[in-house]
């Protein structure tokens, strides 16, 4: 241990903040090479960052991670995690041992933070997604929940070539979040070599205060010079402060300190590292908590006077989203609602124009929308995002990191499949059921009709983890009457005889496709089954093998790309070992070009003539097979 007669346990001293800052260099070295693995020099780089502001400025209660008036710290440079958990340790939060489990199997400290524990918000380590969630955590404290926290994001300089980080540099700036302070380490290095701009700092500056940011610059390893830093970004009140600060990648040991083929490994020789750094410490920091807070209200359940549709009347399920959503929001205060400025298109206009302090307008940003969604949720909120569905695929890394930070968002995806008619395949989504079906623990549902989806959008309300809603331009007729009850995870039963000679499964837009070719089907003498799979995630696993048990064949049609959506979800009730059924499958498979929405189904096979068609060709390949 290294001799303490000299160090001062008052966390005003600036020799003390030396000494924590070595102090963390060390852990960082002692738990990457007891692991034989993970990033050393990146959290030796910011290690005296960290020690002045866990000792002087965060104000968080380690004993109540939920405390509505905590500071949140989010480290998006997520792979410098034994720094962070280094800083934990100090804070008397983790011990030695649990620190040294680091990146073994079952322990909390992962190779990059997830809110396994639960002093942290959300999982970093895909670079560029710290800031725009801290965007959404600092904007709930500011127009949802005033409340006195700040909100510190620790950012590497790598990951300010990220497109999402200047998405919320441009949402913070014009926000006016001055309780967001961004701390960038600008250590120069980055995985392969030099960064960008390596140590110019004024370059960072420049670009950041041309998106209404303050900006103040410092030396990263002088605890005086960064405390006033901090100091300063405390002082402003108009808007986000961002620090920039010069740091040297691999602080403090010779072998490693700016030097490039470093990152990502344990240092060479641990043991002559930590004696380099004058050895292993065991200061502890009594964090300051902060003061008392009140929760917001956050009402559970849903009572909502849903919208309701009559049988026959033409609903577009867009709109039904929309005016259920503003229903839901009348019942619910916790319910946020954002929108990519698409949301006259979208109906969440109808949410905004009757709960406006509740909206907010992210622009033609996607990654920021989703991230601050994400940020939102950390504060207790419910939020409901609405875009384009085709628009998601620019969201997708935000989305996956969602459902690793154990997020509880819905996302409504709005002019899904070729049915939008004339707009084209760039406005089309064709891949979006696939994407949320591959996210973890997601819910994906399609519904085809009015009242279905105001139920499934109460059902979302009250869901848990990633939930999807894919909605249509066009109209529609309902089918389902308003008493009518959605359970994720189910299905309706809409035609039916004990002589269906096939089942066929569809959602969405393609059930009413199905109903049609099922009536003129009928009028053949050939009786099908008909299934709407409103819930693509989870299926009605026992419905559909009951059809398959008693017809035979599924036949699925869906306004996808045949990779990952409707039919690929049917099979999932197959995987089982049990014998599979005959399976056709009709999707979008041509590249659709500008047409009306009718021409645009009977160009992709998916319309009710050719689902006629398929069902016609499978009977009579079934009776010449019986003769």
């Amino acid at each position: 241990m290294a001799d303490m007669a000299d160090i001062t346990a008052d966390a005003l001293d600036d020799h003390f903040l030396a000494e924590l800052g070595q102090q963390f260099r060390v852990d960082a070295v002692r738990a990457t090479s007891h692991a034989g693995s993970g990033h050393a020099t990146s959290s030796m780089s910011a290690a005296d960052l960290m020690a002045v502001l866990l000792a002087r400025y965060l104000r968080y209660d380690f004993d109540w991670p939920g405390h509505p008036g905590n500071d949140h710290l989010i480290l998006s440079k997520g792979h410098a995690s034994p720094l962070l958990y280094a800083a934990y340790k100090a804070a008397g939060a983790v011990t030695d041992e649990e620190l040294l489990s680091f990146r073994e199997l079952g322990s909390r400290l992962e190779g990059h933070p997830t809110p396994r524990l639960p002093w942290v918000d959300v999982a970093t380590g895909s670079l560029g997604q710290g800031l725009p969630v801290g965007v959404g955590v600092a904007l709930s404290g500011r127009r949802l929940d005033p409340m006195p926290y700040r909100v510190w994001v620790i950012s590497g300089d790598s990951e300010m070539a990220e497109g999402s980080v200047w998405e919320a540099m441009e949402h913070a700036g014009y926000e006016g979040l001055a309780n967001l302070t961004l701390i960038v380490d600008v250590n120069r290095l980055g995985q392969r070599g030099p960064t960008r701009h390596e140590w110019d700092l004024d370059a960072y500056a420049r670009r950041i205060r041309a998106f209404g940011w303050h900006t103040v610059e410092c030396d990263g390893h002088d605890p005086a010079s960064i405390d006033a830093a901090y100091s300063e970004a405390l002082s402003v009140s108009d808007r986000p402060t961002a620090v920039l600060a010069r740091t040297m990648k691999g602080r403090g040991v010779a072998a490693v300190q700016d030097r490039e083929g470093m990152h990502g490994k344990p240092v060479p020789d641990a043991e002559e590292a930590v004696g380099e750094l004058g050895g292993v410490r065991d200061l502890r920091v009594e964090v300051r908590r902060p003061g008392a807070a009140t929760a917001p209200r956050v009402p559970h359940g849903v009572e909502a006077d849903l919208p309701r549709y009559e049988a026959g009347e033409q609903v577009a399920t867009r709109n039904a989203y929309g005016q259920a959503l503003a229903a839901v929001g009348r019942d619910r205060r916790d319910i946020v609602a954002l929108d990519g400025e698409v949301s006259d298109s979208t109906r969440s206009e109808y949410f905004a124009k009757e709960h406006p302090d509740r909206f907010f307008e992210c622009y033609i940003a996607e990654q920021e929308l989703v991230a601050t969604a994400v940020g939102m949720q950390v504060r207790g909120w419910t939020p409901f995002v609405s875009t384009f569905a085709a628009f998601l695929t620019r969201a997708h890394d935000f989305l996956r990191m969602a459902a690793v930070s154990r997020a509880g968002l819905s996302v409504a995806g709005s002019h899904a499949g070729v049915s939008i008619g004339e707009d084209g395949p760039s406005q089309m989504g064709l891949e979006d059921l696939a994407m949320f079906r591959a996210i973890h623990g997601s819910t994906v549902l399609y519904p085809c009709d009015g009242n279905a989806t105001a139920r499934l959008v109460a059902e979302m309300a009250d869901g848990e983890g990633l939930r999807y809603l894919r909605t249509s331009r066009g109209k529609s007729p309902v089918i389902y009457d308003p008493a009518e009850r959605f359970p994720v995870g189910g299905s309706k039963l809409l035609r039916s005889s004990e002589e269906d000679r096939l089942t066929v499964v569809a959602a969405g837009v393609t059930v009413h496709e199905a109903l049609a070719a099922a009536d003129r089907l009928a009028g053949e003498g050939i009786p099908v089954r008909v299934i709407d799979l409103y819930s693509v995630k989870p299926v009605d696993a026992a419905a559909l093998r009951e059809a398959a048990e008693r017809t035979g064949c599924l036949l699925t049609v869906e306004d996808h790309h045949p990779e990952g959506g409707l039919g690929d979800a049917v099979l999932d009730a197959f995987t089982d070992g049990r014998p599979a059924p005959r399976l056709i499958r009709l999707a979008v498979e041509n590249m659709p070009g500008s047409a009306t929405p009718e021409e645009q189904l009977r160009e992709a096979g998916i319309d009710a003539e050719a689902i006629a068609a398929a069902v016609r060709r499978h009977v009579a390949a079934s009776g010449a097979a019986a003769a």
